[in-house]
């Protein structure tokens, strides 16, 4: 049998050697440490290499804006008021300088009516500062001239006397200033002044009637009061006329008239000396006397009161013992009109049952009888007078009762404020 052909070997091959270790490429790259690596990178570390890397990063690009499609765009806007003429300029200058200027002259304004309302709230001892209003633009010229057109000043609610006035306003016109700038003004004068007092009728009814009395104006110059007057705890129905008048140049008062005290529907007392004043029954009263036997024979019985009616003895006899004599007498008109004139508070002391019998208060009517007419006219009379300036002459014009209260017009010449 053939054998196969077997091959020479070759010289140069090394027969394997499994006792020898394989071999590792990280030595490899270990070994180019020092090799051609670093030779490549040059000496730097790799912290310069990473800020070499940060330094040649490209720049970024600017953001993108849409293109301006508008020919001539920005440069002609900004091109307009460059050209606008020298005069156009000039106005829009002006225009600004008159502006600052306006401001200035009403800051200005402002303080001086600011600083004129704390002095006269000192001056005139107010609970509040008054409103100060200086008319005339602008106010820097009138300064600098020590003139001004008008100054109007409002004082709400000055006490005057027994009542407060509800609202008290003057103007002056052609104030000439003592002054040496804006914040030292020692002073003025007045060549005229014209002013408006209003005296309300809810302040009369707050405080002289106690909220129990109200008072409204009847014509030019008349006060109507109508409310309930406590006496002796008994709520009386008042009524009472006022007139208004001026008392002498600078003062008003009122003139009382036709005061009543209604008790009930039973007697009406009005104060006075004269013979309709005093306490007497009214018509309906009287006419009760002819139905009510109890009451007629109670009046009747006394001397005093038979004397007064004028009513003969015998006829008095005769009433008091038969009852259809007594409705007779009683029930003629003549004897109503003569009930009517008596005046009961004479007979409340000395016959305190005949008035009890007729449903009268005996301490009701004595303290009727306290009640003068000046104690009454003076719970309801009101007046206040204006101060007398130290210089110059201010009086009333007129004195008017409108639809709110008491309306009174004033007029001064020659005043003078302040230290001048």
């Amino acid at each position: 049998m053939r054998t196969p052909h077997r091959m020479d070997p070759d010289p140069h091959h090394r027969p394997y050697d499994r006792s020898e270790a394989p071999h590792n490429p990280y030595e490899e790259l270990g070994a180019l440490d020092d090799g051609p690596l670093d030779e490549f990178l040059g000496e730097g570390t790799a912290e310069e290499w990473a800020e070499q890397e940060q330094e040649q990063e490209p720049e970024q690009e600017p953001e993108w804006t849409p293109p301006v499609h508008r020919r001539g765009g920005r440069r002609r806007r900004r091109g307009r008021f460059a050209g606008l003429p020298l005069a156009a300029k000039a106005v829009v200058s002006l225009v600004v300088l008159a502006a600052f200027v306006t401001l200035a002259d009403r800051w200005a304004l402002l303080y001086a009516e600011h600083k004129a309302a704390d002095t006269l709230k000192d001056q005139l001892d107010l609970a509040a500062a008054p409103e100060v209003e200086i008319g005339g633009f602008p106010f820097l010229t009138q300064l600098a001239d020590k003139r001004l057109d008008s100054v109007q000043v409002t004082v709400p609610d000055v006490s005057a006397d027994r009542v407060s006035l509800a609202k008290v306003s003057a103007t002056a016109h052609d104030i000439r200033l003592d002054a040496d700038g804006l914040t030292s003004v020692r002073g003025a004068h007045v060549p005229r002044l014209d002013g408006d007092v209003l005296l309300s009728f809810a302040d009369l009814n707050r405080e002289l009637g106690a909220s129990q009395v109200m008072f409204t104006g009847d014509g030019r110059d008349r006060v109507r009061a109508r409310g309930i007057l406590p006496v002796a705890g008994h709520d009386l129905r008042l009524r009472a006329e006022a007139t208004i008048q001026r008392q002498g140049e600078r003062g008003i008062g009122t003139q009382i008239g036709g005061i009543r005290l209604d008790i009930g529907d039973l007697a009406t007392y009005r104060p006075g000396t004269r013979a309709s004043d005093g306490l007497h029954l009214t018509p309906k009263a009287s006419a009760d006397l002819a139905r009510e036997t109890r009451k007629a024979k109670a009046l009747l019985s006394v001397p005093a009161i038979v004397q007064r009616l004028g009513v003969p003895k015998a006829t008095v006899r005769e009433a008091l013992s038969d009852d259809g004599k007594l409705a007779e007498l009683t029930g003629s008109p003549r004897f109503a009109r003569q009930a009517q004139t008596l005046n009961l508070i004479d007979l409340a002391l000395d016959n305190p049952e005949v008035l009890r019998g007729l449903g009268l208060d005996p301490d009701l009517l004595n303290a009727l009888s306290q009640l003068t007419r000046p104690a009454l006219a003076g719970r309801l009379s009101l007046a206040f007078e204006l101060p007398e300036p130290k210089q110059g002459d201010m009086r009333l014009r007129y004195v008017r009762v409108e639809k709110d209260g008491i309306r009174v017009r004033l007029s001064g010449s020659g005043l003078t404020l302040g230290s001048s």
